[in-house]
């Protein structure tokens, strides 16, 4: 097997895929435009989804791409041999034109062929679609991976959760996949051992999507008038097995990280379990943080949507470097220079904005210390109260005296957990209850004083800030132990919340270019253009949302806009819908958009040709969203509010009546 280095295996694949008639195009922002469903973008196929519907794209039918993607939904799982938050798709598309024959073919050629990765043929397996009712089962690409050469043992039909793809929202496009995996070197699990096993006999590094299908709001799928080709390679992944290593952090891409924080801690990489799995979090946290931030529609660390994952990432990278690692939280700017340096040539947008990430993670890491500092002292307090009261239960048990019963009640009453008790107290104290009766009551506080109740401790975490792990560790110094099951259960509940409001939130589907969501979008454009008017032509887009009942504004401005400026706003916005503009749009260079006088900050992920929209001179830019026909369709605008997004962004959102 070839030895690659990460850039090599980027720049063959590109390479390859250009000399099949592929345009190059950059990678989108990390950040969705105009996907109301996610935070980030999770796939390759999130930017090019208007275009797998139908839209033509300025750089024609056959693109490829190196896509930067962020998930973060195992994020519990980062740590292990494969889990990463931000990673590389290496992925190549064909939008109406070829489809299954060319597609396993180029697959097949740039696995195995000695110009290109040179894998051996029989340490390849594959599998594709076993069909269901109404979706025929896929026998065109068992039939191709045949005539490759692949023998039948090696093609394996598996059901919808191992080889179907999407939509990645609710609606959108779909379809079949045949998945591409190396075969490790450790005997079968069983005679039905299979790709589908979590065994690791099987280790998927390709996948080739075959969109022919569109899963419509009712559920049912429709045949979609352009047949597409979606294709992704996990970049990390695939450098594992190229490189002959056991995990990805084994890899070129963590190996730079992983001796900078051996010379940080000054611990042993793989010395401890403990030590390695908190050395990869750090690592992964950093990096990942590292492109958000300097990704071209950035966002900084917030409370809310991108900005507070971006917040999480820091802070837990920030809490292992302190509490496994032991080094100074500080050393992640050290990092951060190691992450600019292994990636300026491939993303030099990075390089751009160096000493903002650096800041950004620095000054978020202090905001956490201050958070463990606040939380040390809350935590003290709890203490300190758990002592008093088992002091108190103490005394009361030996001398059973209403004031000793009254001052317990009182230090037990801010306790959540202890309200039965604290009840029973004050019964004694009322007298209702006789002195005898509170034996049993005396004996369970004093096993409460040792133990940090679930719900003491998920309240240090969600309103401090403070790290659970933290609060087992100081509870286990000063003889205490806390209630894990307690916590879970609180945190289980305030996890299924969050979920059922953000399913609620992002309902609708990925592919929602609705005659509404066109209308929002926009209105996006009109908005920006009356903001430059009033508060200056520094202004520019630093992010936006789009859901079917509003439209969220993210735009760079140092001040709250008062409330003339933002009048002033409203009305430009809507003198410009009742004046019933044409929207035209014009495909061109990059360079003649800007000189044409288009503004666009992102518009260089768009690739050599982009479409410009213009509303009848009002406003003109570089854009790929849904948009209205004219002005006039617009309705009425009205803004809602107007905040701080994070520092130096300012958020606006409105609404269309």
């Amino acid at each position: 097997m070839k030895a690659f280095t990460s850039e090599q295996l980027r720049s063959m694949y590109l390479d390859f895929f250009a000399k099949k008639g592929h345009a190059v195009i950059q990678s989108a922002s990390l950040i969705p435009e105009n996907d109301p469903t996610v935070l980030f973008t999770t796939a390759g196929m999130h930017p090019l989804v208007p275009y797998l519907l139908g839209a033509k794209h300025p750089m024609g039918t056959r693109l490829t791409d190196v896509q930067k993607c962020v998930r973060t939904g195992d994020i519990e799982e980062v740590g292990d041999a494969s889990h990463l938050t931000f990673f590389e798709i290496l992925g190549n598309w064909s939008l109406g034109d070829y489809f299954k024959k060319e597609a396993i073919a180029w697959s097949w050629e740039f696995l195995t062929s000695p110009e290109y990765l040179g894998l051996d043929p029989d340490r390849l397996a594959f599998s594709v679609f076993a069909g269901e009712e109404g979706i025929p089962r896929d026998e065109e690409s068992a039939a191709i991976w045949q005539s490759m050469g692949v023998p039948a043992d090696r093609i394996f039909f598996l059901p919808r959760e191992n080889n179907w793809w999407g939509p990645a929202g609710i609606t959108g496009p779909c379809g079949p996949d045949t998945e591409m995996f190396i075969i490790r070197d450790q005997p079968p699990c069983g005679p039905d051992c299979s790709p589908a096993c979590d065994c690791g006999r099987y280790l998927e590094i390709w996948n080739d999507v075959f969109m022919q299908y569109n899963k419509t709001q009712d559920g049912t799928y429709e045949p979609l008038a352009q047949r597409n080709v979606d294709t992704g390679m996990g970049l990390e992944r695939t450098i594992c097995v190229l490189q002959g290593v056991k995990t990805v952090y084994e890899t070129d891409l963590f190996q730079p990280l992983l001796e900078k924080l051996e010379a940080l801690s000054g611990k042993q990489y793989g010395s401890d379990e403990k030590i390695t799995r908190a050395m990869r979090i750090v690592a992964d946290h950093t990096r990942t943080a590292t492109f958000i931030i300097g990704d071209p529609r950035g966002v900084t660390p917030s409370n809310v949507d991108q900005g507070y994952v971006l917040r999480r990432l820091i802070r837990r990278a920030t809490r292992f470097a302190l509490m496994d690692l032991g080094m100074e939280a500080e050393g992640l700017g050290e990092l951060v220079d190691v992450i600019l340096n292994k990636y300026r040539d491939v993303y030099p947008e990075l390089n751009e904005k160096a000493a903002f990430i650096k800041e950004q993670i620095l000054l978020e890491v202090g905001r956490f210390q201050r958070t463990l500092n606040a939380g040390m002292r809350e935590f003290d307090k709890l203490h300190a109260r758990l002592t008093r009261i088992g002091e108190l239960a103490a005394a009361l048990s030996e001398a059973p005296e209403t004031d000793t019963a009254r001052q317990l009640a009182a230090a037990m009453r801010p306790l959540e957990a202890m309200e039965k008790s604290a009840a029973r107290i004050n019964a004694f104290v009322e007298g209702k209850l006789k002195p005898e009766a509170l034996k049993g009551v005396l004996s369970g506080l004093a096993g409460q004083a040792k133990r940090i109740d679930g719900i003491s401790a998920f309240h240090l975490y969600d309103t401090f800030g403070f790290p659970v792990e933290m609060t087992t560790e100081l509870a286990e110094e000063h003889g205490m132990t806390v209630d894990m099951k307690g916590f879970e259960t609180r945190f289980a509940a305030h996890q299924a919340q969050s979920h059922a409001g953000a399913n609620q939130r992002f309902k609708g589907g990925l592919a929602d270019a609705t005659e509404v969501t066109a209308r929002l979008h926009t209105a996006t454009h009109l908005l920006l253009a009356s903001l430059r008017r009033v508060l200056g032509d520094d202004i520019y887009q630093k992010g936006s949302n789009i859901t079917a009942e509003r439209l969220r504004f993210d735009f760079n401005f140092p001040r709250k806009v008062n409330e003339d400026e933002l009048k002033q706003v409203e009305a430009l916005v809507n003198d410009a819908i009742k004046q019933d503009l044409p929207i035209t749009v014009t495909e061109m260079t990059v360079e003649e958009a800007h000189e044409s006088g288009a503004i666009g900050v992102f518009g260089e992920r768009y690739g050599e040709r982009v479409k410009v929209y213009d509303m009848g001179g009002y406003s003109r830019e570089i854009c790929g969203g849904p948009h209205a026909a004219r002005t006039g369709e617009l309705g009425t605008f009205r803004i809602q509010k107007e905040s701080s997004s994070s520092a130096g962004v300012r958020r606006i959102r409105a609404v269309l009546e």
